[in-house]
């Protein structure tokens, strides 16, 4: 079960200030451009975390997250 899909905007929602990631991303909007599949569900437990999403930014920078960080982006 996947909650975003390649050209899904999105979010980035980073609620911890203390992770090393909260200042460069948290609030950030992007576009997933690519699924990546792992085995880290194995790990939590949650078929949820099998997933990264790609997000590319802006500025054509691309970084990789798990679900639990991205939130969709209302249509206008």
């Amino acid at each position: 079960m996947r909650r975003f899909e390649v050209g899904d905007r999105v979010r980035i929602d980073i609620p911890d200030k203390g992770d090393p990631d909260f200042e460069l991303y948290h609030d950030r909007k992007g576009e997933v451009v690519d699924l990546i599949e792992d085995d880290a569900d194995a790990v939590t437990g949650d078929v949820r975390d099998s997933y990264l999403f790609a997000v590319e930014f802006g500025n054509g920078e691309i970084e990789h997250f798990r679900w639990r960080d991205l939130r969709p982006v209302p249509e206008k």
